[in-house]
């Protein structure tokens, strides 16, 4: 039996416990769980929201992107920037597609690898145009996946039609006769609006005006390797003004009067040329003609301010007068690519070794192995494009003196 000083005892202690518990059940519900600094992220609210309304909003706790050095070596792997997930790039730069409602399913597969390799770390716009007004199903979709603000544009119809001094007759004969002798897209009235508008007007419209920087982004495109530095700020820190992955021969039979006709302009308007430009790239005699050699536009990283400029527009403006887009198949990425290698210093054109990409039916996979194991590729370097027989990237490399991966010889074929 307890003595009366044992029980007094123990009401103390049980006392004591009771109050143990009520502090910490207080303490647990009124604090809140730390996150050590991470990037908060708010998800969207998709319901009762318009698709071209706010994604996320984003409560930054990221350290600021590492600047980039200068590579000696043009294939050793660029540094990571550490930057924190849900942080926002600091360059005014916007991935651009140009789609149709039909591509909803394509476009998609293309910004989730984006995103998932790249974006999610800097959420950048994107900037969506297209010929006919998006519809509800696209914007919804497409706004659902990506993780910078989703904007959605309609091109003027003229810039997507013919203009007043092309002879329509002659276009549709010059058609006719492409398809007959099997040239691709040959017959196409839609490829040459659009090679026409990526050529001389994408970077004009209204959604393009605040941006410096563009990544073209094309439907089912993919991406092997991860991408975890901030390449608009890489182009900006490091004077670059066009980035790209593949470069190949064009078809001579769409572009027989486009170097001809280029030849003219600079005649008459020299001052355009650019001192230290990469004319030794496209042409095999000092000017006399061009060799086909081209950056493959369906991914280009570029500043808007080269597009925007004077020597730019007036060539596009002299390439649109002759009618080369209709009465032949002129591309924007031999457009693209000569005045590039023209009104550019060839030491602003980068060759991003880094990004493992591919759009049918090429593949630009990092051949050195640190590359590929740091940066996390799935791709076979065995498919790489890079060093083969019909790319101009080896004549980029020998032109710029840039040193080539050790091991590029056992990939050429």
């Amino acid at each position: 039996m307890a003595t009366p000083r044992a029980g007094g005892r123990y009401v103390r202690l049980a006392l004591f416990a009771i109050v143990l518990l009520f502090c910490g059940y207080s303490l647990n519900r009124g604090s809140p769980i730390s996150n050590n600094g991470a990037a908060s992220v708010i998800p969207r609210n998709d319901q009762g929201t318009s698709p071209d309304g706010p994604e996320q909003v984003v409560v930054e706790h990221g350290e600021k992107a590492e600047p980039v050095d200068n590579q000696e070596d043009s294939h050793a792997p660029v540094k990571s920037s550490n930057k924190a997930a849900g942080a926002k790039g600091t360059v005014k730069a916007a991935l651009v597609a140009l789609a149709r409602n039909s591509d909803i399913a394509s476009m998609s597969n293309s910004i989730k690898q984006i995103e998932q390799r790249f974006n999610k770390n800097y959420n950048y716009d994107w900037v969506f145009l297209n010929d006919e007004p998006f519809d509800s199903d696209f914007k919804k979709a497409i706004s659902a996946i990506v993780s910078g603000e989703a904007k959605f544009g309609t091109v003027s119809k003229e810039h997507w039609s013919y203009p007043d001094w092309i002879d329509k007759e002659k276009a549709a004969y010059a058609r006719e006769d492409m398809v007959q002798r099997r040239i691709i897209y040959g017959g196409s009235v839609s490829y040459r609006h659009m090679c026409r508008y990526e050529s001389g007007f994408f970077y004009r419209h209204e959604l393009m005006k605040d941006y410096e920087y563009y990544w073209r982004v094309d439907p089912d495109i993919k991406l092997y390797c991860d991408i975890d530095y901030d390449v608009f700020q890489y182009m900006k820190d490091n004077n670059k003004k066009y980035g790209f992955t593949i470069s190949l021969h064009e078809y001579q039979e769409t572009i027989p009067t486009l170097w001809e006709t280029t030849k003219e302009f600079i005649d008459e308007n020299p001052q355009y040329l650019d001192e230290d430009n990469n004319m030794a790239w496209i042409s095999d005699d000092k000017g006399k003609s061009y060799n086909g050699c081209h950056f493959w536009s369906n991914f280009e990283i570029a500043s808007l301010d080269f597009f925007r400029s004077e020597a730019y527009n007036k060539y596009f403006e002299h390439l649109d007068k002759a009618g080369g887009f209709f009465y032949e198949r002129w591309g924007d990425a031999p457009v693209h690519s000569i005045a590039v290698s023209l009104f550019m210093p060839k030491d602003q054109i980068h060759y991003f070794n880094d990004i493992g990409y591919f759009h049918v039916p090429f593949t630009n996979c990092p051949v050195d192995e640190a590359t590929r194991l740091a940066k996390n590729c799935v791709c076979q370097p065995k498919k790489d494009f890079t060093w083969r027989g019909h790319s101009c990237t080896p004549r980029f490399h020998t032109l710029l003196g840039l040193k080539r991966p050790k091991g590029w010889e056992n990939f050429t074929e």
